[in-house]
């Protein structure tokens, strides 16, 4: 495994220049949770719908992020219809799993094939075959929006599989623990490694995604939940197929430097910490986000945890009632507060 990772000096400079950025963006966080976590669970749940929309879109699927946050909003329902949400509740149930339970949920060939059996729970086509290895060549393919599929790699033989799952799992839990190389650098690795095998019959990108959170956790970096990986990967689609296809070219030979892989999984990850640091940044009015009115609304509404339009009337006589109910449309877009009431009886309370 580790002649994969022999990279050139100037390849390694970027991947070092990341994981610090990275890591820097870890701390900040873990001091952001510890402080203020008012937020937190609004922000999981969006990531939660966004990524398992991105996730089976990458795959094929055809929902909008809408509605599968309308599906999982009635997941009490006992037949799932179509494919697209029969992946969409798999995926769910295996997330919230990881999200809930990562800590207890060591990487080992029974527990990830306990994940692929959660995720194609309600896929019908694949009730032989979930939880157990492949018995038939697969390979790995790009779905395009306008239905094309291309190939873009072959796999690991099925005779293969488990003595290559088991060695990979093997070498992961040993480098993590033995920190000869940086955390997210084995986990990278690991993921690339998964994708070449792509030990089961189908559902390997998916689970390859929740492999990617589930380790990300469990090595400390619980930002993830908060924001989406998946959404990264499909926004670069086209560069994330690149970048396993320049490794998996070489595979099995000395060439099989994964280096351009690497840099995909850092750049996604720091892009992710980006992407976060401004959506929270808004969440508590960080750069001056919302106006000086604004933030007073907001403060009031903390405060008394029920606000009626006519009592900030009321408070502020020399704002127009107009403006007021800009000010609180502005926070109830960005869900800071969530609206009840009708007419004169409307009122703003802090999100639930």
């Amino acid at each position: 495994m580790e002649r994969k990772l022999k990279f050139d000096l100037q390849t390694t400079q970027k991947l070092l220049a990341a994981t610090a950025r990275i890591d820097q963006f870890k701390g900040k966080w873990e001091h952001i949770e510890q402080k203020d976590n008012r937020y937190l669970k609004e922000l999981r749940t969006i990531a939660t719908v966004q990524s398992i929309g991105s996730s089976t879109r990458i795959e094929g699927s055809t929902l909008s992020n809408a509605e599968v946050e309308s599906l999982l909003k009635d997941m009490k329902i006992t037949k799932f219809k179509t494919r697209d949400e029969q992946e969409v509740a798999g995926y769910y149930e295996a997330l919230e799993l990881i999200l809930d339970q990562y800590e207890f949920i060591e990487l080992s060939i029974t527990n990830i094939k306990t994940l692929h059996n959660l995720l194609m729970k309600h896929s019908d086509k694949d009730q032989q075959h979930k939880g157990n290895f492949k018995q038939f060549t697969n390979r790995v393919v790009a779905t395009y929006p306008d239905g094309t599929v291309r190939t873009i790699f072959n796999t690991t033989e099925p005779f293969l599989v488990e003595k290559e799952m088991e060695a990979s799992v093997e070498w992961a839990n040993r480098e993590l623990a033995n920190r000869d190389f940086h955390s997210l650098i084995c986990i990278g690795t690991f993921i690339y490694e998964f994708l070449s095998i792509h030990p089961f019959q189908d559902g390997n990108g998916r689970l390859s995604r929740l492999l990617t959170t589930l380790l990300l956790l469990r090595a400390g970096y619980g930002f993830v939940q908060y924001i989406s990986f998946e959404n990264i990967v499909e926004l670069n689609k086209k560069d994330y197929y690149r970048s396993l296809m320049a490794g998996q070219q070489n595979r099995y030979s000395e060439d099989e430097i994964i280096g351009e892989w690497m840099y995909f999984f850092l750049k996604s990850l720091e892009e992710l910490t980006q992407k976060l640091d401004e959506k929270y940044s808004r969440y508590l009015n960080l750069g001056g986000y919302l106006n000086q009115r604004q933030q007073a609304l907001l403060d009031l509404v903390r405060e008394r945890k029920l606000v009626r339009l006519e009592d900030a009337i009321e408070l502020y006589p020399d704002i127009s009632r107009r403006t007021l109910q800009r000010d609180f449309g502005l926070l109830e877009s960005e869900r800071l507060v969530e609206r009840t009431g009708k007419g004169r009886a409307v009122a703003y309370g802090i999100v639930s």
